[in-house]
């Protein structure tokens, strides 16, 4: 029987680690989610102003970009809200299962949770309303540097989530 040198973290710290950072994010998540809910509006004239692209820089090679359709923009607000919802459920059931010792559910539901919040932020608003819609550009409507705080938040939790759990030399089941 071999003990774990003291540069490894055990199992039992390492999965204590990995239910509360799944925890705090879903925690976060579901907080986002529900003040999205709760107060519609705020961050729906957020999104309608990315999406309008009216306070950008008004080049004529980028506005052809702008959705000005109230519709659509509520769409995409809706889709948004829906998709931190969905992340926040997958979340808390991750936290569920790492409290259950059930090592490779809680893994593959964090898994899944993480990478959800990871494209939400990174490919959502980071890659398309950055870039694409120049959200960049805007110093009213810019959510970059909250998006990138979200992304980075949830990319270190999924490290820690895949990393290895070791019992006495072996490795336990983890697998995705």
């Amino acid at each position: 029987m071999t003990t774990p040198t003291s540069h490894t973290p055990t199992s039992r710290t390492l999965a204590l680690t990995a239910t509360l950072l799944t925890a705090t994010v879903a925690l976060y998540t579901a907080l986002v989610a529900f003040g999205n809910i709760t107060d519609f509006g705020t961050n729906q004239q957020f999104v309608r102003h990315v999406l309008a692209m009216d306070t950008t820089f008004k080049d004529d090679d980028l506005m052809w970009r702008a959705v000005t359709s109230k519709g659509l923009q509520d769409a995409a607000y809706v889709a948004i809200i829906a998709w931190e919802t969905a992340a926040a459920l997958v979340l808390v059931a991750g936290t569920w299962f790492w409290g259950r010792r059930d090592y490779g559910r809680a893994r593959r539901f964090s898994t899944y949770g993480l990478l959800m919040l990871m494209l939400l932020f990174g490919a959502g608003f980071i890659a398309i309303g950055g870039e694409w819609f120049a959200m960049w550009q805007s110093e009213d409507w810019n959510g970059l540097d909250a998006a990138t705080r979200a992304f980075l938040f949830s990319g270190v939790v999924l490290l820690v989530v895949q990393l290895p759990l070791r019992e006495h030399g072996q490795e336990t089941d983890g697998a995705l």
